[in-house]
């Protein structure tokens, strides 16, 4: 595990603040005043990670707050090293604009250490990773502001939640982080109900890989609380009817669902596991929207089920033409679902 200098060195799981959501949280946040208006919908559901031979293979799976009215899940290109995939308030609107605010576009590059921020988080995390936390956070903070209207939902549960994945530096290997943005409310008791709001620096936590000598499994979390009911490495594990009739279906699946099943998932290959793991999300979570992905460090990102939502033309022209032509992208290929 990377260093993490005031955590105990067994923290392996997501923390169990997440499981403080209550019910009453709805997906979208609105500022109180006319001039400030401002609307935050919140994206939910849970990522599946596989580390395995060669590269990483994850899963976004949509699962909405409410149906109406939310967002899901989207992936991000955060550098050579990472990917982001992003929860809570991924996006915002201002009524007065046409276009909404997506925190997974027009993202800087992200590349060195800003200097401005080297230290400020105490080693909770390495440059790499710090770097990634800054810039979202810059992102989010002028957003978070025009919300004047009191919250109701607890302070532990984030605004923002990010989980990277990707490579360590050097030889380090697979990696998976959780970075979660909080906030916190003043009154401005001059202005009646008036409260300032403010995003507090992220809360780094690494989920993986685990000790030296525990099992490699699937990584599997959640948001906006911890995961309810088995992982899809428990459903693996026990053997569960649907997916034992896929994995004997073809002897390369029964392959990678039996070194998953033992806590060897490092030695399947994403040849046997990728197939595997597509044909078993729709049978677990049905009629979920999801995205699959693999992601090998410093040779990009290729789409295995892409996104539903559509890239439009014009918006996709400009992105391309303000690129630089070393940025990281998503658009490398698109590999049609088998």
């Amino acid at each position: 595990m990377r260093s993490a200098a005031h955590w105990p060195a067994d923290i392996r799981v997501r923390s169990t603040l997440l499981a403080l959501f209550v019910i009453f949280l709805v997906p979208c946040l609105l500022a109180q005043d006319r001039d400030d208006e401002i609307v935050a919908t919140l994206a939910a559901g849970r990522v599946i990670v596989h580390a395995t031979r060669e590269n990483l293979i994850f899963i976004a799976i949509n699962e909405p707050v409410e149906e109406a009215g939310s967002v899901p899940p989207r992936v991000v290109s955060l550098d050579n090293h990472h990917v982001g995939v992003l929860f809570g308030s991924s996006e915002w609107r201002i009524p007065a604009e046409p276009a909404p605010i997506r925190l997974d576009r027009n993202l800087a590059r992200i590349g060195t250490t800003d200097p401005r921020y080297a230290g400020t988080y105490n080693g909770i995390a390495e440059p790499d990773l710090e770097t990634i936390g800054v810039a979202f956070l810059e992102k989010l903070t002028p957003l978070a502001a025009r919300l004047h209207r009191k919250l109701d939902f607890p302070p532990d549960q984030p605004l923002l939640e990010v989980v990277v994945i990707g490579f360590g530096p050097a030889d380090y290997g697979s990696e998976v982080w959780t970075v979660a943005y909080r906030m916190t409310q003043q009154e401005v008791s001059t202005r009646g109900d008036f409260w300032q709001t403010r995003v507090l620096r992220p809360r780094f936590e690494q989920i993986y890989p685990p000790g030296k000598h525990e099992p490699r499994k699937l990584v599997e979390t959640c948001y906006p609380s911890a995961c309810k009911g088995p992982t899809l490495q428990q459903y693996i594990e026990a053997n569960e009817p649907s997916l034992a009739k896929l994995s004997s279906s073809d002897p390369k699946w029964a392959k990678a669902a039996d070194l998953i099943a033992k806590g060897q998932a490092q030695k399947a290959s994403t040849a046997e596991s990728a197939p595997f793991l597509r044909a078993a999300i729709p049978l677990i979570y049905t009629g979920r929207q999801f995205v699959m992905g693999a992601f090998e460090d410093q040779h990009g990102f290729d789409w295995i089920v892409p996104p539903e939502e559509p890239v439009e033309k014009a918006q996709k022209e400009q992105e391309d033409k303000s690129r630089p032509p070393e940025a990281p992208t998503l658009r490398r290929r698109v590999d049609p679902p088998r």
